[in-house]
């Protein structure tokens, strides 16, 4: 009976060792996929600026009655988000604008950008907690961004240069943004394009 005891305990030692292992191969394999595997960029489909533009300098009202001018050098990035209350897929990730906004508030605001009648606004301001940030209406905005679709979203840097810019239908796309940004592109997909054209010539030149 202690023999067998023993045998048993062992055995036992050895299976949790093993699946240590495995988890620990698991882990590293995870690893490397999601250095290969970026996260889907925002879809870029702006006919009339680019990243790298100088954004347009429009001066609005927010619905709070400040005085705000879009695309000034300030001294934080500018997340400009275009949505609707109409729009479902606006509502479903406003909590990761907001959450994003607490977040990066040390060197990010976010600004709400729409059209429409007031009162419709202020009910959906009320009803989403959006007191807090500055919220415009303003189809002149939209315009001069080239914004057709929604949710849209545009990032411009401190100096007023539109950093990335995009369709954004999920958290991917979303964060991004802020991800070209850091990186210094234009969006994701440039950045692989980028190390895809390095992994060439390094490859022809070994």
């Amino acid at each position: 009976m202690s023999n067998l005891f023993l045998f048993t305990f062992a055995l036992l030692w050895v299976l949790v060792i093993a699946l240590g292992v495995v988890v620990y191969a698991l882990a590293r394999q995870v690893g490397v996929l999601y250095e290969r595997v970026a996260p889907a960029g925002a879809l870029a489909m702006n006919q009339q600026l680019k990243a790298g533009d100088k954004a347009p300098e429009i001066s609005v009202k927010t619905l709070s009655k400040e005085k705000l001018l879009i695309g000034k050098p300030t001294q934080k990035s500018t997340l400009l988000f275009f949505l609707s209350p109409d729009c479902p897929v606006c509502k479903e990730y406003l909590p990761v604008i907001t959450s994003l906004s607490r977040a990066e508030r040390s060197h990010l605001d976010v600004v709400f950008v729409s059209d429409g009648d007031e009162p419709d606004h202020q009910a959906f301001i009320t009803e989403k907690k959006l007191e807090n940030f500055p919220y415009v209406l303003s189809e002149e905005v939209g315009k001069k961004f080239g914004v057709s679709r929604l949710p849209y979203a545009t990032l411009i840097d401190k100096t007023g240069i539109i950093s990335s810019m995009g369709l954004v239908n999920s958290r991917e796309h979303i964060e991004s943004l802020l991800n070209a940004q850091d990186l210094n592109v234009a969006s994701i997909q440039e950045f692989l394009e980028k190390q895809s054209n390095n992994e060439r010539t390094l490859y022809k030149q070994a």
